[in-house]
């Protein structure tokens, strides 16, 4: 019999009663709304947990609930780093809409634009949070406690009003990337050996190694981290539900489990593809709510669901009204939409780690556009090089005991990826120039630029100038509809050349250099510094006269590249006087620049002056502690003193 609301009339009660002699085809009877329960874990994908095919992963917990729920195939985060996930979360409005896209950024945004639990709370729902916001957006605490009754490390569903349908979130951090690679091991064994049952810690060979790492004891011994701190999430999340349970909720809610993006170590996290957009998703209906499920209450789905999906699908399930900005489709429920036949992804700056990709998939297959190539998908971001591992992989390349496919995680990227994910999970294959693929290729090509000029993705704007439009108390939300400021079709035909190398691009770059329009001679300088050194060595004059370019981005661009090729004298002047300047966005963007220089031109002094200011933007210190670390590298790659 099912757990009725202790409340309930009596009326409900013989009515379930009479429900349970019945064949269950002749029964219609009222329900009260469902209870929904959200798990979320941090930084996590499939290839670690048990249910999705990995034997040397214990994940008891997620397994059950799992072969007794639907288990997403397809379920993809919008971005690749927590907050810009979380913007799009809870608000359900992609990040290159509102310009969030990059790491706690706080932009502002419209103030039509709430966060979907409100809607819920309209419906009638209590609605707690245990606890992570990381929202990502301006005004963060008045935007918690509209959506919020309870936001807190204290917060569930117990405070509600008697037989009020709740919506709670419980947020386990014990996956997160601080307990897999970044923190000391002494803390790892601390916060998570120490916190497991006894007996129960994963061995260093007791799993396969992914192979985009050097299978070596070294990184085994890292790689344990990730499945013994994805085993403690586990184990707290079975005591979540036997709370659940022990409260007499089970047989009227519904749980959903997923992660906040791919796996936060290297080349996962913070990087447009596959392994940083992929998360695992399962979804639990009681018998009660089951006529919710499309596919009933047991099996694999392979249909697309992506973050924007989520809101408008838990307001949908409260009986609530979806607001006009939400476009994501319902995917359950009564008014349930098809799924479709692609989606699109975006990665943006992480910390102090700038970067730009635009991705496509239809599931199979994972189109990534890499607009800043030059970085490699293995980019300095201080976060990440703080980490043994990340540490112990860059000592392997300087050794030369990496493979092609493990050597390419530090070089140049392609202005395109197109991996075949059925036949090469780990994306080992870019199939952009197999001419056997080259029809795939180009629908996909198609597919993203619709997504681009529909979306109006604001995000082709420097950051330099969402901060602008955002300290002027505007949104970039909002700024991105008027093509007068913001032409996205004519900006988009400059940005979608850039990372393609050649004579012919660069010629039309250049020739975009001249325009009247900031952001194209922005994404024409831009797209000139993924040039080879060969092609713009040829055009000194014109990338000289870019340094006299009135808008700060574009002169800055330019001075990385003069000072680079030949240590240009007022090219130099130029990045010190922004690094040590006021703006942190140009600041950032010169050291980010200054990172990949091929001849390693020496900024030490700037570097350490930054990281010697207390007052120093955390961001930049980062970014300029890379930077010394980027030249000790260097020298061990070229054997230089």
């Amino acid at each position: 019999m099912f757990l009725l609301y202790k409340r309930v009339s009596l009326f409900l009660f013989m009515h379930a009663i009479l429900s349970c002699l019945l064949p269950i085809t002749t029964v219609a009877y009222a329900q009260p709304k469902p209870n929904i329960l959200w798990i979320t874990i941090e930084d996590t994908s499939p290839q670690f947990i048990g249910c999705y095919g990995n034997d040397a992963a214990r994940t008891p917990n997620i397994d059950k609930l799992a072969a007794n729920g639907i288990r997403f195939t397809n379920a993809f985060s919008t971005n690749t780093v927590c907050s810009p996930s979380r913007t799009t979360l809870i608000t359900g409005v992609r990040t290159y809409e509102t310009g969030t896209g990059h790491h706690r950024s706080k932009y502002r945004i419209p103030d039509f634009i709430k966060g979907f639990p409100y809607y819920m709370k309209q419906a009638g729902y209590y609605t707690t949070n245990n606890s992570k916001t990381d929202y990502n957006i301006f005004g963060t605490p008045a935007f918690t406690k509209n959506a919020w009754d309870e936001s807190s490390d204290k917060a569930g569903w117990w405070n509600r009003k008697p037989g009020q349908p709740f919506f709670a979130v419980f947020n386990f951090n014990d996956s997160h990337q601080s307990r897999t690679m970044t923190a000391s091991y002494s803390t790892y064994v601390k916060e998570v050996l120490e916190q497991l049952p006894v007996g129960s810690k994963i061995n260093d060979d007791s799993f396969p190694m992914p192979p985009i790492y050097l299978d070596s004891r070294e990184m085994r011994k890292q790689m344990a981290r990730v499945y013994n701190a994805i085993q403690l999430t586990d184990y707290k999340i079975g005591k979540l539900l036997q709370q659940l349970e022990a409260d007499g909720l089970l047989d009227s809610t519904i749980i959903f489990f997923f992660s906040d993006h791919g796996q936060g170590i290297p080349r996962g996290k913070t990087n447009g593809i596959d392994f940083g957009y992929r998360v695992p998703m399962v979804v639990w209906f009681p018998e009660m709510y089951s006529h919710l499920s499309p596919w009933g209450r047991t099996g694999v789905v392979e249909e697309l669901i992506c973050f924007e999906d989520m809101a408008p699908t838990m307001i949908a399930l409260a009986g609530g009204k979806i607001p006009a900005h939400m476009k994501g489709r319902v995917w359950l429920g009564s008014n349930r939409k098809d799924s479709p036949a692609y989606i699109g992804l975006s990665s943006d700056r992480s910390d102090n780690g700038i970067d730009m990709v635009r991705s496509v998939t239809d599931g199979r297959y994972m189109y990534s556009r890499n607009y800043m190539p030059f970085m490699p998908e293995v980019r300095y971001i201080n976060y990440m090089e703080i980490g043994e591992m990340k540490q112990l992989m860059r000592r392997d390349w300087a050794a030369g005991k990496l493979n092609e496919h493990q050597r390419r995680l530090f070089e140049p990227r392609e202005a395109e990826y197109l991996f075949d994910l059925k036949d090469d999970p780990w994306e080992l294959k870019n199939l952009s120039n197999d001419p056997k693929y080259r029809d795939v290729l180009q629908l996909m090509r198609r597919r993203l630029d619709s997504i681009v000029l529909q979306s109006r993705d604001v995000m082709f704007l420097p950051e330099y100038e969402l901060a602008f439009i955002s300290d002027e108390k505007k949104t970039p939300y909002e700024y991105r509809m008027d093509d007068t400021q913001y032409p996205i079709s004519k900006i988009y035909q400059v940005a979608s050349l850039s990372g393609k190398r050649g004579k012919k691009v660069a010629q039309q770059q250049l020739n975009y250099l001249k325009s009247n329009h900031s952001i194209i001679r922005y994404w024409a300088i831009v797209g000139l510094r993924s040039q080879p050194d060969k092609i713009l060595k040829k055009h000194r004059t014109a990338l000289l006269q870019a340094l006299n370019d009135s808008y700060p981005p574009v002169s800055v661009t330019a001075a990385a590249i003069a000072y680079d090729l030949w240590g240009d004298t007022k090219a130099e002047h130029i990045l010190k006087e922004t690094i040590l300047g006021a703006n942190e966005h140009l600041a950032l963007m010169a050291l980010n620049y200054a990172l990949y220089f091929d001849s390693k031109r020496s900024l030490k002094a700037i570097a350490t002056e930054v990281i010697n200011n207390s007052k120093a933007n955390q961001n930049v210190m980062w970014a300029a502690r890379d930077y010394l670390r980027s030249i000790n590298d260097y020298k061990i790659l070229n054997q230089t003193d």
